[in-house]
């Protein structure tokens, strides 16, 4: 991950990061920006609409 990248997403959220915590935030960050585009490239169909209230 480009540490300028990270340095932007840290501060988007108002993260402090300690030197020591950036390998393992970058990772972190990696596999979530992965499942993220797993869920956005998901096919919804036009008809489904979101519910107004969850019920499990």
């Amino acid at each position: 991950m480009d540490e300028a990248l990270l340095d932007r997403f840290a501060a988007g959220v108002d993260l402090p990061l300690d030197p020591e915590h950036r390998p393992g935030v970058a990772e972190a960050l990696e596999r979530l920006l992965a499942l993220a585009a797993v869920v956005a490239a998901a096919a919804v169909p036009d008809e489904v609409e979101p519910a107004p209230v969850f019920e499990p």
